[in-house]
């Protein structure tokens, strides 16, 4: 018997858990997914920085028009020497995209405190300063974004409590009095402790600065720092905590659910199917019962197709049983009388030549029984493991099959049927079944067999009729039985009729008695259909 080789198999209970446990770990791991928004968000702030930054820069290069005495830097920079944004710069536009990368671009330290100057801001700057102011708040009322107005120097002139302050030493401001737009990633500073949920992202960490030069004439005249914290997913979960928390434990109920039905469709009834394939193999025939709880309709097809087949085995275990016992009793009284007549032609008694023959006569008798008992039961159990491949017709078998002296044979067939119709039978088989059938009904005293064969969609019939004795009632509910027969005296074996059945079966057919006078057995065979 081949069985599957031994190695290590997961349990359907440990593929079911790994899945539900994937499930709900599914969450979790969308939280990684959380970082490509946040990246978003971190170029959206930038973007609108830019964008305020800009409007704020030129209302600055209007008002720093008007003040001549203002310190002028360097000249305007193409960003990264990007050959569009020299074409760009030939037609007159700057454009400035957001190039900050949360997941490629370092965090940089928290921005470094403003220095003192030494010299005081001159009264063309005060008064730019001071012009600016309003505007600047009003815009940071409004964007929560912070705002400094720096001169061509790095000092602020706008802004807080920094003005007249140098920021000149941030690595963005620098870049921008060289002319060029610059950001940067800096660790946010905290003006209290953040919720605890803000430790899942790096997002929430950070502050996005922006530093756009000013140009008038070409020249650098001054640079608008701005700075905001993005916002993020993470916040809003935090707000939500408690709906959170619901969606968790509603997820955990969900899973649980699942497990639960899991075990009482799949799990439960095939760990049932195992124990009775178990106790079955054990020879308890009372667990080929059906299941307490099928579950799935799969799961009650396969329990329906063991069971069947373990009740198939058992009947046919019984079969084999009942089977072996008639062979031995068949078996048993002519080897019984062949062992009495050996005893005593061997004992030395004096036994007439008359006598003597009688026995050896009987001797041969009961030796040809034994032989054609031994030849039944290989011709059943070829009848029986026949090859159900092949197809034939019933002129080709009868151009073949021997009818016995004295009988006739005479073939019928309905009028949209011929004898060259293909059955689903091979040849020998489809010859040695109606072999049977007509040397039985020459033993039973047939003159004449008649062979009428009907066709349908799918099946065909041979209805074999002769004019032989009639079947007793009382033999017929036996008449297929094994080793039953009413010429046992004649050398009859009882086992004709069963090598017919065992071969019909065998190619998905039947035969039956249809009548007993005059006897008729019909037989059902599958027909070979054209495709059309």
């Amino acid at each position: 018997m081949n069985r599957a080789t031994p190695k290590w198999r997961p349990s359907l209970g440990t593929v079911a858990a790994a899945v539900l446990g994937t499930v709900v770990c599914l969450p979790l791991v969308s939280l990684i997914f959380l970082r490509l928004y946040e990246n978003q968000l971190i170029g959206q702030t930038e973007g609108a920085l830019i964008a305020q930054s800009a409007a704020l820069g030129a209302a600055f290069a209007q008002k720093a028009a008007e003040v001549p005495d203002l310190p002028r830097g360097a000249p305007r920079a193409l960003r990264d020497n990007d050959r569009a944004s020299q074409q760009m710069h030939d037609m007159g536009y700057t454009p400035l995209t957001p190039q900050l990368d949360l997941a490629q671009r370092d965090i940089a330290t928290p921005r470094p405190a403003p220095r003192p100057v030494e010299a005081p801001l001159t009264a063309a700057q005060e008064t730019l300063g001071a012009a600016m102011a309003p505007l600047l708040w009003d815009t940071q009322r409004i964007t929560l974004a912070g705002f400094r107005l720096l001169d061509a120097n790095g000092v602020v002139i706008a802004g807080a409590e920094e003005v007249g302050q140098s920021l000149a030493h941030v690595e963005e401001v620098a870049a921008a009095l060289e002319g060029q737009f610059e950001s940067q990633l800096r660790t946010r500073i905290w003006d209290e402790p953040p919720p605890p949920l803000y430790s899942l992202s790096r997002g929430t960490k950070v502050r996005v600065f922006t530093a756009l030069p000013v140009f008038v004439e070409g020249r650098v005249v001054g640079v608008v720092y701005a700075s905001r914290t993005p916002e993020n997913i993470l916040k809003h979960l935090y707000r939500e905590r408690d709906k959170v928390a619901m969606m968790i434990v509603v997820t955990i109920i969900v899973v649980v659910t699942l497990w639960l039905v899991l075990v009482r469709t799949v799990t439960s009834p095939l760990r049932q199917l195992i124990s009775k394939t178990e106790a079955i193999a054990g020879g308890d025939r009372s667990a080929i019962a059906p299941l307490h709880r099928h579950g799935t309709k799969e799961v009650a097809a396969l329990s329906d197709s063991f069971l069947s087949m373990a009740e198939q085995l058992s009947v046919r275990s019984d079969y084999v049983a009942t089977f072996a016992a008639h062979v031995s009793h068949e078996l048993k009284a002519p080897l019984t009388s062949i062992l009495g007549a050996v005893e005593i032609l061997s004992s030395g008694s004096e036994v007439t030549e008359e006598t003597r023959h009688k026995f050896l006569k009987n001797m041969e008798g009961d030796a040809h029984r034994m032989t054609a008992l031994l030849d039944a039961l290989r011709e059943m159990a070829r009848a029986e493991h026949a090859a159900i491949d092949g197809t034939t017709s019933l002129e080709q078998v009868l151009e073949d099959i021997a009818v016995p002296e004295g009988l006739e044979l005479v073939t019928m067939t309905a009028e949209d049927a011929g004898e060259d119709i293909p059955l689903s039978i091979s040849a020998e088989s489809l010859a040695i079944a109606l072999g049977h059938l007509i040397d039985n009904a020459h033993q039973h005293g047939a003159q004449m067999v008649a062979i009428n064969l009907a066709v349908g969609e799918r099946t065909a019939t041979l209805d074999v009729t002769n004019d032989g004795e009639p079947i007793s009632d009382g033999n017929r509910e036996r008449l297929f039985d094994a080793f039953f027969t009413t010429r046992r005296e004649a050398g009859g074996t009882g086992m004709g009729l069963g090598i017919v059945r065992a071969l019909l079966t065998a190619h998905g057919g039947h035969i039956s008695l249809t009548q007993a006078t005059p006897p008729t057995f019909r037989m059902t065979l599958p027909r070979e259909v054209s495709p059309s």
